[in-house]
This record gives C-alpha cells, structure tokens and sequence, in this order.
C-alpha cells in the first residue's frame, strides 16, 4: 500500500498582546481657565449684590442674586472635576 503524504502542522503561536496606550492625564487648557473665571464672577456677582444694592438692574433681581451668584461657583466646582 502506498504511503500517504504527511502534512507538516505550524505549531500554535499565541497572539501577541498589543502595546497598552498611554492614558492622557493632563486636562486642557481651558479647564482651569474656565473654573477660575466661574468662580470669580459668581463672587464678583454676590459682592455686587451686597455691596451694590443701589444699582437698579441688580436691585430687581431680588434673592435671585443669591441663586445666580452660587450658580456661577456651583458651575466652577462642575469644571473642576475635570482638572487633572
């Protein structure tokens, strides 16, 4: 009987694991700009409010100076959290 032809098997090679990417930890450029530009005009806001009350814009506000002023540093805490 004739002899069959053997076939030549590649051993099994594993994949190989790709290169991790580098995670970028540095925040932009305009993060720190921005929560520091919140944070002062919410204060500026509020410093207007009290010390100002004879301005007649800020006057018919009423208690929404309040709301208004903590909303800006509220907004400024909101960026913050995405300085690295």
């Amino acid at each position: 009987m004739p002899k069959s032809k053997t076939r030549d098997k590649v051993s099994y090679t594993p994949p190989t694991e790709p290169k991790p990417q580098k995670i970028k930890l540095e925040s932009s450029a305009w993060v720190p700009r921005f929560m520091v530009a919140f944070f002062v005009v919410g204060l500026a806001w509020m410093v207007l409010y009290y010390l100002g009350s004879n301005i007649s814009w800020v006057s018919s506000l009423g208690a929404w100076n309040v709301v208004i002023g903590f909303g800006f540093i509220a907004a400024g805490f909101g960026i913050s959290t995405r300085w690295r």
